[in-house]
């Protein structure tokens, strides 16, 4: 397949990045890509986002009034690669496409792309150098999330700002009910593919080194795998067993997920045991993404589009044996995975969302039977939406107890670690037990 004109990429980028400053996500942005341009736009957004402070500086310092938002995003996405280090496209090939880009959707300014390209070209190390001591452009953060790490991991905070800066590594759910890891690996070197197995505490895990699209794993379509990050693996076993160290949920056991979609966990659940299970979503689009994935893995549940917390809604009155709290959070934890949460986020959203998680526990904590369990996480990387909130929940819960089990349960911090093939992302959970 012939390779999309760079001037495509990058206009289709510019769009996508324009889309970000207005406030959407890259993945709702990047829905609009046409498909032939869908890969080599999402590379070009990605790294224009975990370059976005230093490039953001660059314009601001080089223009005294902020561009058209498409015309901004096509000289962040154009000055990206022109940083030191990227030498993906020569430098002329580069300016001249960014350019040409210009001209096709905003003709007036191509002139401007073409003067600012260029005098970076000319000034690369001063201009560098007068952005270079600003915090955020040191961490590519913002501020309030740099200094919520400082406070939250002391030790840790500049590794945790450096790790969000790699991209995330391909992960692998093997399919049980289809067959097991090390088959499933055969088939992958078969197919021409490399892979290894992500931990011990993931039987089910591989990781596929260098990644590939999801089109070239066997028996995707089938059903034979899943995407799915190696701390987001350890969910369904916490919640089935609590990892062998519970007696394992009967078959039929009812079971709610309460925040399921996009429905990695939900299936993960469904594969490992035979279940009633009801997944709930808020979101009646995003619940449609677990209908998907429950059909290409074959499994089967009840979905329903309802908020959790408003439980006379859409509870039948029967208690659960378990209930999986996946909560919303800041996502601070798959940050490499999804680099625009950290500008989309503000510093006030974290207090409103652990607002919201603690009343989900207060909701859904009375609808488990006497003897039942509880997991709660979040792919947060923030106390407050962690050991913080489970720790105001036990205050407020005589009845819970909480099971702590070393490298599954707390915050995980993804950070390299000799149990993990590769550093997975950042996690926390906590497995609360109803005496």
């Amino acid at each position: 397949m012939q390779a999309a004109p760079l001037h495509q990429l990058l206009l289709e980028t510019a769009r996508a990045l324009a889309a970000l400053k207005a406030g959407r996500s890259l993945t709702e942005a990047l829905d609009a890509c046409p498909d032939p341009l869908r890969a080599g736009t999402q590379a070009l957004a990605f790294a224009a986002v975990r370059a976005h402070a230093r490039v953001g500086a660059l314009v601001r310092h080089m223009l005294p009034r902020p561009p058209q938002p498409v015309v901004e995003g096509l000289l962040r996405a154009a000055l990206t690669q022109l940083l030191p280090g990227a030498e993906a496209y020569p430098a002329h090939t580069l300016v001249n496409q960014a350019v040409q880009a210009c001209k096709r959707a905003v003709p007036g300014q191509a002139a401007l792309v073409n003067a600012v390209l260029r005098r970076f070209q000319r000034e690369q190390g001063a201009l560098l150098d007068r952005v270079a001591s600003q915090p955020e452009v040191q961490h590519e953060h913002p501020q309030w999330w740099i200094a919520t790490l400082k406070r939250d991991w002391p030790e840790h905070w500049q590794a945790l700002l450096q790790a969000a800066q790699q991209p995330p590594p391909l992960a692998l759910r093997v399919n049980r009910r289809q067959g097991d890891a090390a088959a499933y690996a055969q088939r992958l070197t078969d197919a021409g593919l490399q892979s290894r197995p992500l931990s011990a505490l993931t039987p089910d895990g591989l990781v596929v080194e260098p990644p590939c699209p999801v089109q070239r794993l066997p028996g995707f379509a089938e059903g034979a795998a899943s995407v799915q990050d190696g701390a987001a693996q350890l969910a369904a076993p916490l919640l089935l067993d609590g990892a062998g160290s519970l007696p394992p949920l009967p078959a039929g056991a009812r079971v709610l997920d309460a925040c399921a979609a996009p429905g990695g966990k939900t299936a993960h659940l469904l594969e490992l045991a035979e279940l009633d299970l009801l997944a709930l979503d808020a979101d009646a689009q995003r619940l449609r993404k677990v209908d998907a994935t429950l059909k290409r893995l074959g499994l089967q549940a009840r979905t329903q589009a309802a908020d959790a917390r408003q439980v006379p809604k859409w509870w039948d009155g029967q208690p659960f044996d378990a209930i999986l709290l996946d909560a919303p959070c800041s996502a601070s934890g798959i940050n490499r995975r999804h680099p625009d949460v950290r500008w989309l986020r503000r510093e006030s959203d974290v207090a409103a969302l652990a607002q919201t998680q603690g009343q989900l526990l207060d909701a859904l904590w009375p609808l488990l039977k006497p003897g039942g369990r509880l997991l709660y996480a979040t792919c947060s990387l923030f106390k407050t939406e962690g050991e913080h909130q489970i720790a105001a929940f036990l205050q407020r819960q005589p009845q819970a107890r909480r099971l702590d089990l070393p490298g599954r349960t707390g915050h995980l911090l993804g950070l390299p670690d000799n149990a993990w093939a590769v550093p997975s992302d950042g996690f926390f959970y906590a497995l609360l037990l109803r005496s």
